[in-house]
């Protein structure tokens, strides 16, 4: 575990952050009791390893703070980021023992962790807790096909602008309304983009000051990102109003 670990504040459930987001969203309050019983906090430094692909997992969780990379390894040892979980996205599997990915820390990171086998059995006795994994699984599923879309058809320029509208749209202070800037801080490196997106890093960085130059987005430092116009960036997306590409 981390020597960063309280570097996280450890709050209640009724004050977390991702509380009406996360896989408690719906739980009334004598279900949070029972989930506060049974959680725990785990604290992870950027680059840590949570958990391999295969190891046994005796808990699930819900990100709080930062981002995990999800990644597979195939036989020849080429390695492909296939997945983010940014905050409320929840890590692992309450019927099985194992994960099918290696799970990393990107950034610092903090779990709210709820051993495996109390968790499953909450689900049993808590409907309220089943519903909202089964929603945020559906949600997952379409973001996959989201993302097979994004990798097959996309070019380089609406790979970054749907990448950078996907980390604003899950900020917690994004504005749903669309005025003002909207502005985060980008969870990857440049090199990570790259790996996740299937391009160049040199690529990444051309369309990156490509969409600078074009009043896209303003870069702030190295990670820092602003969207003047939320609505500029999503026109380079590739995508029409009803969310499918265009033509």
């Amino acid at each position: 575990m981390s020597s960063k670990q309280l570097a996280f504040p450890q709050s209640q459930c009724a004050d977390c952050p991702i509380r009406h987001r996360a896989v408690c969203a719906r739980c009334e309050t004598d279900e949070l009791e029972k989930l506060e019983a049974i959680k725990y906090y785990r604290s992870y430094e950027a680059g840590q390893t949570i958990i391999w692909a295969g190891d046994k997992m005796d808990f699930v969780a819900s990100v709080v703070h930062g981002v995990a990379s999800l990644t597979q390894t195939m036989e020849d040892g080429r390695r492909q980021m296939v997945g983010l979980l940014l905050p409320s996205d929840f890590l692992g599997r309450p019927n099985r023992e194992s994960v099918a990915y290696d799970v990393t820390a990107t950034t610092d990171l903090q779990l709210c962790c709820f051993r495996r086998v109390p968790f499953l059995d909450m689900m049993d006795d808590t409907p309220h807790i089943a519903q909202r994994l089964l929603e945020m699984t559906l949600d997952e599923l379409d973001a996959a096909r989201e993302w097979m879309l994004l990798l097959g058809r996309k070019t380089a320029r609406e790979k970054i602008a749907s990448f950078l509208s996907i980390i604003a749209r899950r900020d917690a202070t994004f504005n749903n309304s669309g005025h003002g800037d909207v502005a985060f801080d980008l969870p990857l490196t440049r090199e990570a983009m790259a790996d996740y997106l299937g391009l160049t890093l040199e690529t990444v960085s051309r369309q990156m000051s490509g969409l600078k130059r074009d009043g896209v987005i303003r870069l702030e430092g190295k990670r820092h990102i602003v969207i003047p116009d939320f609505d500029l960036l999503m026109d380079e997306t590739g995508d029409d109003a009803d969310g499918g590409i265009l033509s």
